[in-house]
Order: structure tokens, then C-alpha cells, then sequence
């Protein structure tokens, strides 16, 4: 069997790399100069830059299925946040204290949130391990806040803590978002820590592409696929420089081309964007979260700061810190709108009131990462009507998050749904 992938991201890697072990002849060909699409890392002098902040959760069943994890030599994130405040300048640690007992004490007297939500969530925590994914999705669906309020936690709560931590995983600091994303990553984060592989989030990506490579399957980059046909007997791929004849096509690319080449109008083509910015402090001016991300209970400028290069020292040099800080839109923030500069400001005045004993001029930028589509928009119900990766008619198959939901596991359980059904 003949099959070509168009796209080389995490997904379309795991379906070339199953099919290639299954003895099909596959060719990947994606249109950028690199694989892996939003799951990649650029070199900036010395420093690791993924495409904005991301990271792994070591506890995805696909991710243990498809990825070789030690070989990916994770770097973990401590549980919990630090939360800050800039109008008063206080942190306070909020940790997991049944992955971090040493960190009770000071989550106990945590002022930012009450003892009653404390006690709460390690009940919900209880109640989300006793559901697998496929019945976590399938359940009954509201916004994140609305379950929330259901499950009766205070609205201190809701805003210190939770609001910038999910609207950081959600891009969605309102609480919108389907609560099944917060059952099951909360599910994810109560099993293990979130974690960054040692050579950068792209390190995934480069996995994948070895995995299908060493299985026989070619992997073409700058090669944009320009469109997919149904036929009688397969399908036909057309690139820019020649068409291939396929037993099979899998379309793997991102939502808006994926719907422009199969015609399926339930793929999903708006959602939110991230806006990352990177940041270098000398190794002896460095902030102590002791691998922990610091939370902006104030506001989304920026949601929060993150010390990349204390949770994985190989992202930056040995003298150096590597940090970013995250900005989420709000109602009267837009920070796709705005200049880096202004952004950086809004970034040197956080830090500066969050760590008055460290020097905010010793703050240096880096770059600027704008994604303008990083997730698909994931309201109460959207996943009910995702298309399946056989949406496409004949011998067209679909493999992405937008057939399952917006994350990594979404991803590579598609790629391998998408495998198995070509296989069929």
C-alpha cells in the first residue's frame, strides 16, 4: 500500500510512522522548512526557543504509546504556581501537596485561596482519576467556570489560581473553555508533573520523524501539498512539482488548510492565539521558584512568567537564565495589538514588583513568538461536533487534534486513529 501524508506535524508523523511499520510505502511532505508544526524549537545564540510556551505531560496515554520518554530526557516543572501580586509585591506558593509533601506547610497558609478550596480540590482530584478520556469527553458539557461554581468553589479561587493557570493551558483565561479539557488535563497533572525535554519541545517532533524515517517512510520538507482528490482506486496528491497516484491520502495539516484541501467544513478554523516573549537574566540574578511557574493573580500582562531554564537547564547557557512570560487577550487587553516593546514593559514592570531584589534592567528580551492560531476554540459541547478522521470521501483521511481535542494527546491519538484507519 501507497499512502502520502500531507503534513509533518505530530500527528501526521504518527500515522507515517505506524503505517511505515505496518510495511506500507508512505512519504511525508510538509510545507514548512522543518518538521513538527507548532511543536518546534528554534536556536537563538545558545538559547532553546520552542514556538511559545509549551509542555509535555508525561501522563498522556499517547504520549507513553508513541514516544519514547526517557529517550526525550524530561526536565519537570514542580507542582503548583507561585502567585503573585504586583499591587503589593507578594508570592505565595499553591502546591500539590500529595506529589510535594515538603510543599504543605507553605500551601496551608496560602492567603490566596481558602483551606475549603484546598480540601475541594483534592476531592475533585479523586473524582477526575476515576474516568479514562473517551469517558471524560463523552460526559455532559459546560464552560470551565460554570463547573467550577457547580463543584462550589469560591470565587477567590476561580480568579487567583485557576483562571491564569487553565487559561494558560486554554489560552482562555475567561473560563470558557469545555470542562472536559479541565477534567482530563486536571486528571493528567494529579498523575505526574509537566515537564520540557531536554533539547527543547521540538525534540518530539524530531523523535517522530526518526521513528517513521527508520520504518521506511521519506519525509519531504518545503514541499507544500496543494491539493488532495478522492479516486476511484486511491487518491491523487498534488505538489508543486509533481502528483502522486496513493492507495491512500492522509491530510495532516493545520485546520483552515485541512478544510480548504478535504472540503470538511466541521474542522475547526478559529480559535485563540498565544503571544510569547523570551527573556535572559545573568545565572546570578536569578528568581528561586524552584521550578514552579509564577502566576499574575492581577491580570493577563502578562498571565505568567515562566523560569524555562531552571526547569531544563540546557535551554540556555551555562551563564545565563532563560525565562518567558505569556499574554493572554482580556476584554481590555489585546496583546496581538500591541508592539514588543510595549509588551517587554508590561513584562519589566511585573517582574520588578514581583522580585524587587532583583534587577529588572538585568532583564534582557529575546524574541517575540506570535501564534496567531495556536489552538482551535474549545466551547461547552465542540467536541461532539468534531469531524472523525474519515470525514473526507474515498480514500481521504483526516489526522489532527480538531478530530479529537486541542493537545498533544489529541494529536497522536489521531495520527494513530488515522493509521489504523487506513489500514482497515
Amino acid at each position: 500500500m501507497r499512502v502520502a501524508v500531507a503534513g509533518a506535524g505530530l500527528a501526521g508523523l504518527t500515522a507515517a510512522a505506524r503505517l511505515s511499520e505496518a510495511g506500507a510505502d508512505v512519504s511525508v511532505h510538509e510545507r514548512e522548512p522543518t518538521v513538527g508544526g507548532r511543536v518546534r524549537t528554534d536556536r537563538h545564540d545558545g538559547y532553546l526557543l520552542d514556538r511559545g510556551f509549551q509542555v509535555l505531560f508525561p501522563a498522556y496515554p499517547a504520549a507513553k504509546t508513541e514516544l519514547d520518554l526517557d529517550a526525550l530526557d524530561l526536565q519537570t516543572f514542580s507542582s503548583g504556581a507561585v502567585l503573585a501580586r504586583a499591587s503589593t509585591g507578594e508570592r505565595s506558593v499553591l502546591a500539590d501537596p500529595l506529589r510535594e509533601p515538603r510543599a504543605l506547610v507553605e500551601s496551608a497558609f496560602n492567603r490566596e485561596v481558602t483551606t475549603i478550596d484546598k480540601l475541594r480540590t483534592l476531592v475533585l482530584r479523586r473524582n477526575v482519576a476515576m474516568r479514562d478520556e473517551d469517558e471524560t469527553f463523552a460526559r455532559s458539557d459546560n464552560s470551565i467556570r460554570e463547573y467550577l461554581r457547580k463543584w462550589g468553589f469560591s470565587q477567590q479561587y476561580v480568579e487567583r489560581f485557576v483562571a491564569p493557570f487553565y487559561g494558560g493551558i486554554t489560552l482562555d483565561r475567561s473560563l470558557a473553555t469545555s470542562k472536559r479539557v479541565f477534567e482530563y488535563t486536571f486528571k493528567m497533572l494529579s498523575a505526574g508533573p509537566a515537564a520540557l525535554p531536554a533539547e527543547g519541545m521540538g525534540a518530539i517532533s524530531r523523535q517522530l520523524r526518526v521513528r517513521a524515517e527508520r520504518a521506511g517512510a521519506t519525509v519531504e520538507t518545503d514541499a507544500a501539498v496543494e491539493s488532495v482528490v478522492a479516486t476511484d482506486d486511491g487518491a491523487r496528491v498534488s505538489l508543486a512539482d509533481q502528483t502522486l497516484n496513493v492507495d491512500a491520502a492522509i491530510v495532516a495539516t493545520d485546520p483552515p488548510t485541512a478544510r480548504e484541501l478535504t472540503g470538511v467544513d466541521s474542522v475547526p478554523t478559529e480559535g485563540p492565539g498565544s503571544v510569547t516573549q523570551f527573556y535572559t537574566l545573568p545565572g546570578h540574578a536569578a528568581i528561586d521558584t524552584r521550578r514552579r511557574i509564577v502566576l499574575n493573580v492581577e491580570g493577563p500582562a502578562p498571565n505568567a512568567l515562566v523560569p524555562l531554564s531552571s526547569v531544563a537547564p540546557g535551554y540556555a547557557p551555562g551563564d545565563r537564565q532563560l525565562l518567558c512570560a505569556t499574554f493572554l487577550a482580556a476584554d481590555d487587553f489585546d496583546p496581538f495589538v500591541m508592539s514588543d516593546d510595549a509588551l517587554a514593559e508590561r513584562t519589566h514592570e511585573a517582574f520588578a514588583a514581583w522580585y524587587p531584589e532583583r534587577a529588572a534592567g538585568g532583564l534582557k528580551r529575546l524574541e517575540t513568538v506570535r501564534v496567531p492560531f495556536a489552538q482551535f476554540a474549545q466551547p461547552p459541547g465542540v467536541h461532539d461536533r468534531l469531524p472523525t478522521v474519515d470525514a473526507p470521501a474515498g480514500e481521504v483521511y483526516l489526522a489532527g487534534d480538531y478530530t479529537e481535542w486541542s493537545s498533544i494527546q489529541g494529536a497522536l491519538r489521531s495520527g494513530r486513529t488515522a493509521a489504523a484507519a487506513v489500514s482497515k
